[in-house]
Parts: structure tokens; C-alpha cells; sequence
């Protein structure tokens, strides 16, 4: 049996793992490359025949682990793609939603779209949703179980059975003690692990630091300098974790009077996904739009105003908008509240680059720039380290997936010297034979 690492192998995006049991060839994920002409080049070659793939466990919806379903499916895949039900219903509206915005890309590029919104329509007939901790067998060689994985809505842990040989792959692991979500699910046995990292070289401030942290920004932006916030966030869990989080402020009086903008249809449908499982508080004073020209108007709010918009990392959607007409201002404030991947241009404004390009133009970076990891989706290294602790005995192979290169490296390194246990860091586009 063997295990390709085709995606998320010393870099954050692109998730994707190819396994063959000799009997039958399936993927873990299958999402997009983020960052820059490389990532697109990479989207626009897979690394095995689609046609010859049987089916697909997609550990959750954020288009990194899921955004090239429909472009797999246009190049003959025919199985079926195994979600959590909450997953299946973000999908329908994601993959849709990154079809528009690759033929929106088009315009610009002139590029042909990696596939068109027809064609991630078309790819939603093969999503199949299972529920979390049932037993799903999608070969009569492969049993599967998908568990709480408490990064987003829906995602999940895999726990993947190859005769006797058990892989799990962790998925994204969330941050214990958020809301919204639950508390990643604890994982007795492992033969074979597969292990994020995103943060595995650092840990997040405390909540109450965080929550410090935010409303300080928002009161020296809004009440102080009388400017606007721009908060690029993903638009599927970030965005719903965030407008609780304002909510919780609010009640308590932390922040002053504010008009709280969600510039994203696509988090306008996540959260009322959201809201068929989970509850979210009140916030007061808040809008969302779905109208382009509604969007417009929101470019000529001056102060007062926090805007919320995707994409998180700034690589599309209407948050390229809102920092075109307030990056420099030096009365404004851009606030991110999540992980930016190398080459994205929201990793390069956390860098501290002073001129930034949006739409052909060049734009002085003149706002302040805050960064507040704490509110991160992503499990830190301790608690990265506390979830691993909970395996009842150390894997025969342990891989350090889904992270930088200084992030896998260091996890790697806490693994072998904190809990004595043989890991490894994989090579992109490495195979490996499975114990």
C-alpha cells in the first residue's frame, strides 16, 4: 500500500493525498493550491489519472481541502465524494461560489478558468454526507469514520481502516475551548498519522488576550481616529466565529458605537448554514449584503464602520475592494484574524510591504496593520502536542502535513523530543509505502 503526498507538504494549501491499497486508488481532499502564479500552475495538473480515482474523503469545505472537487470531476472522475453533512451543504454554495470567481479571474488574466461555476454545480451531484462517528464503507476494502475535527463547521478527523492497517488524518484540528465549534475529538489509535501544523512552532494568546487584543484595535481605530476597519476573514467559520465573538464585546460594553458590515454573500449563506446547527448571539447594528451595489455604498462610509469581507487572505472577493479604498488611510486599520499563506497578498501586507498592487494599481499600505493570531481556526502547538498525547501508543509512521516548512519542522522536532515517537516531515510529491 502506498501513500502519495500530492498537496500540503511543506506549505499550508493545496490538501491532497493520494492512497493505494493495490486494490483501489482514493483521495483524502482535493483542494486548491493558494499563492501566486505557482499555485496556479500547480491546480492545473494533478499528479495521478482522475479517472482512475474511486472515491474521495474530504475532511472539510474551506476550498484549500475542497476547491478542485469540480475540477477533478471534469477530468472523469465519477465516485463519490464522503462529507459530513454540514460540509455537503457548505459546499453548496463554495465551490459554486470559486467557479464565479475563476471565471472572474479570467477577466484579468486572460487565463481559462481552472473550471467554470456549471462545471462545480455539476460536481455537487457526487457529494455524499455521512454522519460524524458512523462507520462508512465506501469499498469493500476501506472502512472510514469521520470525527470532530473542531477547526469549522463540519470538519472532520479520518479515520481510515486498510485491513489491518489504520491511517488517520487529522484534517485542520481546531483550538480547544472556541465557540461555535466543538473541541477537536480525541483519537485512541493510530498506525499511520497524518498531522497539521499549521501553528507547530508557536501558540496562541489566550482568549481573554485575544479578545483584548481586538477590542483595542477597534476602539483606537473607530473611536480615536475616527477611521474604518477592514477584517478580511474566510467567509465559512471565521466570519460566524468573529460576529460572536463582537457579539460577546458588545454585551459587555468593550466597544463603541459601530456599524458592523459582512461583505460576502458567501458568509451571508455560511452562517445561515451555520445557524441550522449551532447559535449565534445577537449583534447589534449589523448588515449583511449580497448586492454588488450595496457593496459599493459601503466604499463611501468614511468612519464608523467595520467591514468584514473575503476572501481571508485577500487573493479575491470584495475585500480587494474595501483595501483599495482604505489601505491608505492612515486613520483606518486592517485587522487580520487568520493564517495568510505564503505568496498571498494578505501575507504580504502582514510582512509589512509598503506598496501593495489591487487591480492593476499600486497603493501605499498607509492604515495600521494589526495581527491577532489568537483568533485563529487552527489548534496551536501545544495544543497540537495535547491532541497527539491522547493516542494510546506512538504510530509506526507519523507525518507532518499541512504546514510551512519552519512550522513542520519545529512540530516535528517537539514530536520526536516530547513524546519520543519516530516522525517524519514529507517531501512534496513523495510516496511512501504505508506500515
Amino acid at each position: 500500500m502506498k501513500l502519495s503526498f500530492l498537496g500540503a507538504a511543506g506549505e499550508v494549501t493545496g490538501s491532497c493525498y493520494l492512497v493505494d491499497t493495490g486494490e483501489v486508488k482514493f483521495l483524502i481532499d482535493c483542494g486548491m493550491f493558494q499563492g501566486g502564479r505557482a499555485a496556479d500552475a500547480k491546480n492545473r495538473r494533478f499528479g495521478f489519472d482522475p479517472r482512475e480515482i474511486a472515491f474521495v474523503l474530504l475532511s472539510h469545505a474551506h476550498i484549500d481541502h475542497s476547491g478542485l472537487i469540480p475540477r477533478l470531476v471534469a477530468m472523469g472522475f465519477s465516485g463519490a465524494v464522503y462529507a459530513t453533512a454540514p460540509t455537503c451543504d457548505l459546499l453548496e454554495v463554495m465551490l459554486p461560489d470559486s467557479g464565479y470567481l475563476q471565471e472572474k479571474e479570467l477577466d484579468w488574466s486572460g487565463d481559462a478558468p481552472l473550471y467554470t461555476m456549471a462545471q462545480a454545480r455539476q460536481s455537487l451531484s457526487h457529494l455524499l454526507p455521512v454522519e460524524y462517528d458512523a462507520e462508512v464503507r465506501p469499498h469493500a476494502s476501506v472502512r472510514c469514520r469521520f470525527r470532530d475535527a473542531g477547526h469549522i463547521l463540519g470538519s472532520s478527523i479520518l479515520e481510515i481502516w486498510l485491513g489491518k492497517t489504520k491511517l488517520v488524518f487529522s484534517g485542520d484540528l481546531g483550538q480547544p475551548g472556541r465557540p461555535v465549534v466543538a473541541d477537536p475529538t480525541p483519537i485512541e489509535h493510530a498506525d499511520v498519522l497524518l498531522v497539521d501544523s499549521t501553528y507547530g512552532n508557536r501558540d496562541h494568546k489566550s482568549l481573554v488576550q485575544t479578545l483584548d487584543e481586538l477590542a483595542f484595535a477597534l476602539n483606537d481605530t473607530l473611536a480615536s481616529r475616527k477611521g474604518n476597519v477592514v477584517i478580511p476573514a474566510f467567509a465559512v467559520g471565521r466570519t460566524q466565529e468573529l460576529l460572536h465573538l463582537l457579539a460577546d464585546l458588545q454585551r459587555e460594553k468593550r466597544l463603541p458605537r459601530m456599524n458592523v458590515f459582512v461583505d460576502s454573500p458567501m458568509a451571508l449563506a455560511a452562517t445561515r448554514i451555520t445557524l441550522k446547527y449551532a447559535r449565534l448571539p445577537r449583534l447589534e447594528r449589523v448588515s449583511f449584503t449580497e448586492d454588488v451595489e450595496d457593496s459599493k455604498r459601503i466604499n463611501a462610509v468614511r468612519s464608523g464602520a467595520v467591514i468584514i469581507s473575503a476572501s481571508g487572505m485577500c487573493e479575491g472577493g470584495r475585500i480587494r475592494h474595501h483595501l483599495r479604498c482604505n489601505i491608505s488611510r492612515p486613520e483606518c486599520a486592517i485587522v487580520f484574524v487568520g493564517f495568510q499563506a505564503a505568496g498571498t497578498l494578505g501575507r504580504r501586507i502582514v510582512d509589512g510591504e509598503d506598496t501593495i498592487r489591487l487591480f492593476g494599481e499600486s497603493y501605499p499600505v498607509r492604515a495600521r496593520v494589526f495581527t491577532i493570531g489568537g483568533l485563529s481556526a487552527h489548534a496551536d502547538r501545544s495544543a497540537l502536542l495535547g491532541w497527539l498525547g491522547k493516542l494510546a501508543r506512538p504510530p509506526k509512521q507519523t507525518w507532518v502535513v499541512h504546514g510551512e516548512p519552519l512550522a513542520s519542522h519545529a512540530l516535528r522536532d517537539a514530536i520526536r523530543a516530547q513524546l519520543g515517537w519516530r516522525a517524519e516531515v514529507p517531501e512534496a510529491g513523495s510516496t511512501t509505502e504505508l506500515a
